[in-house]
């Protein structure tokens, strides 16, 4: 992980300093979310944003309810390249009953591969502890870091 994504910071801002970009990704995520468009595109046609400005903000500006309502954790591994490897570690993960948001995974080196997961964890059945030790015994797995919570 690069000294970016671990010294990221976050910031409660209010809607009427947002740049105008940002307040149509919101409204063009909601569209999509409420199922009153059908695609990225029908969406920001809707708000008359564009695509590469919705793309560009659609992972980073959220409406403060779903931060506050969803624990989200991310987690980093550090894995051994093997057929099969991310299934079973998804695998563990559902079974626990964690959702997957997103995956982020590097080019095996030296028969070694990174993956970072984002994963809310609103409706997991078992404890975050219970979780962690589970991806540990993992054989392929080398490392398992917290990189951050809002759980």
């Amino acid at each position: 992980m690069g000294k970016k994504e671990e010294n990221e910071k976050f910031y409660l801002v209010r809607e009427d300093v947002l740049p105008e970009a940002m307040k149509k990704t919101l409204d063009a995520k909601e569209l999509i979310e409420r199922k009153k468009a059908d695609s990225v595109w029908e969406a920001v046609q809707k708000v008359d944003l564009s695509r590469s400005a919705f793309y560009k903000y659609r992972d980073t500006v959220f409406p403060f309810h779903t931060v506050v309502k969803e624990r989200i954790i991310t987690l980093f591994f550090h894995l051994e390249d093997r057929s099969g490897t991310l299934s079973e570690l998804l695998a563990v993960v559902a079974g626990c009953g964690g959702n997957v948001l997103t995956i982020h995974q590097t080019i095996p080196l030296q028969g070694r591969a990174n993956v970072t997961l984002s994963l809310n964890v609103t409706g997991m059945k078992t404890g975050l502890d219970e979780l962690l030790m589970r991806l540990k015994k993992l054989e392929f797995v080398d490392t398992v870091e917290v990189l951050g919570s809002g759980a």
